[in-house]
């Protein structure tokens, strides 16, 4: 098939659908299968037109979930194609028995994972309900702050997934209509630049390879299931310099830095805020707006959330005397994934600082610049005073009593 060729200008306004759904264009996808899901669904339907349109040679397959969305993205993965799809939510929820199916066997899957709340209740907004329950799934897991990033994600998404040392699926997460459904500014490659930076599809153990026969989807029982799980996790932590070499040849390629962990303001910051997703960028205008204030404030965000950077996070808040760990998820039951995260990554560290944890934006709502100057002058206090203004866990923004949780020690070491 001759596929027609698109015209992009050097800076285009999509939102984080559409830039997803292009970095598939550009990668040269054999297989889109998926059944779209609010707020992802426009990720799918772009492709699908481009499709319709006649500028992808690639197959696009209309599933009857996302369980079988997943599933045939496996298939054609064992087979030798490169391929993706996108969900959010319940979709992600329906097809999370094959993302273990996937990592587990080795097929480089790309998924934009379009983060928006689980039910019930029923909800359409975004928080990252569904970016945690991905996190021992055995996939990369990736964070895109704006539709820039959604972009550049996904596109490096292919390259680490496919890599030989990695052979790992990968996600591209980016928050639900704060980020998928916001038009900005994109600056995209060149059709044949990101073709060439993707690079083409290595086939590896290809199901259709009968002169290599081989088998997928074996049953190992204690004999050696513990050893592939092992080999598996020893591959997704050492994903982390396939990462690394691919940020630095995308910045050579386009300018743009990524890092396994963002920071901004954390040079000299006594208190810190860390956090995922778009939050990232308002916490940065509350930064600038408290140096009136005499609050010398950071926020920090894991740009790779899978393999956890721990490392690297210890390293950017040691010089810190308290951080508000903010997590857009119910904890169900404990303090919040991203606490339990940086707790991990501090406690054999010489710094001790206070930490709480901040639930916040549930189901979709806002977190404000205002709000977040609070939370920093709340932190200010807490460095100040050596001990936490309150229990370790509260809920910001929510109506009614405050809620929180967990007593503190109160006094900081």
């Amino acid at each position: 098939m001759n596929k027609k060729v698109m015209e992009l200008k050097t800076v285009e306004v999509w939102d984080g659908n559409m830039a997803n759904a292009q970095a598939f264009r550009q990668a040269d996808v054999d297989v889109v299968a998926a059944y779209p899901i609010t707020p992802s669904t426009a990720t799918v339907e772009n492709y699908a037109m481009f499709h319709a349109n006649g500028y992808i040679d690639g197959e696009v397959m209309m599933t009857e979930s996302e369980h079988a969305a997943m599933s045939a993205c496996v298939g054609a993965g064992a087979a030798g194609g490169r391929v993706a799809t996108a969900t959010s939510s319940q979709g992600l929820a329906l097809m999370i028995e094959v993302l273990y199916q996937a990592s587990g066997m080795r097929i480089p899957v790309v998924l934009c994972l379009v983060n928006r709340a689980l039910a019930a209740p029923l909800n359409v907004n975004g928080d990252h309900s569904d970016l945690y329950l991905t996190r021992d799934s055995g996939w990369i897991s990736l964070d895109a702050f704006n539709p820039q990033e959604a972009y550049d994600m996904t596109l490096m998404s292919f390259k680490i997934s496919e890599h030989p040392a990695v052979r790992l699926p990968v996600i591209s997460n980016q928050d639900g209509f704060m980020t998928s459904h916001t038009a900005q500014n994109v600056t995209p490659l060149p059709d044949e630049v990101a073709c060439n930076f993707v690079g083409e599809y290595l086939q590896v153990n290809a199901l259709l390879n009968f002169d290599k026969p081989v088998t997928h989807g074996v049953q190992t029982e204690q004999d050696w299931h513990f050893e592939h799980k092992a080999k598996q996790h020893a591959a997704l932590m050492g994903s982390k310099k396939v990462i690394l070499e691919t940020f630095a040849q995308f910045k050579e390629l386009t300018g743009r830095e990524y890092k396994l962990v963002e920071t901004y303001n954390m040079e000299n910051a006594d208190i810190a805020i860390v956090c995922l997703g778009t939050t990232y960028e308002t916490a940065m205008v509350a930064i600038e707006e408290l140096k009136a204030e005499g609050i010398n404030a950071g926020v920090v965000a894991p740009r790779v959330f899978r393999p956890f950077p721990l490392e690297e996070m210890a390293e950017a808040l040691q010089g810190v005397k308290a951080i508000a760990c903010m997590d857009r998820s119910a904890p169900g039951g404990t303090v919040g994934t991203l606490f339990n995260e940086i707790s991990g990554a501090l406690i054999n560290t010489p710094n001790r600082p206070l930490v709480s944890n901040l639930i916040y934006g549930l189901g979709g709502r806002d977190m404000t610049v205002s709000v977040l100057k609070n939370i920093y002058r709340t932190l200010d206090k807490e460095a100040k005073e050596g001990k936490l203004a309150g229990k370790i866990q509260r809920f910001v923004g929510v109506r009614g009593p405050e809620l929180s949780f967990y007593d503190a020690q109160g006094v900081q070491k």
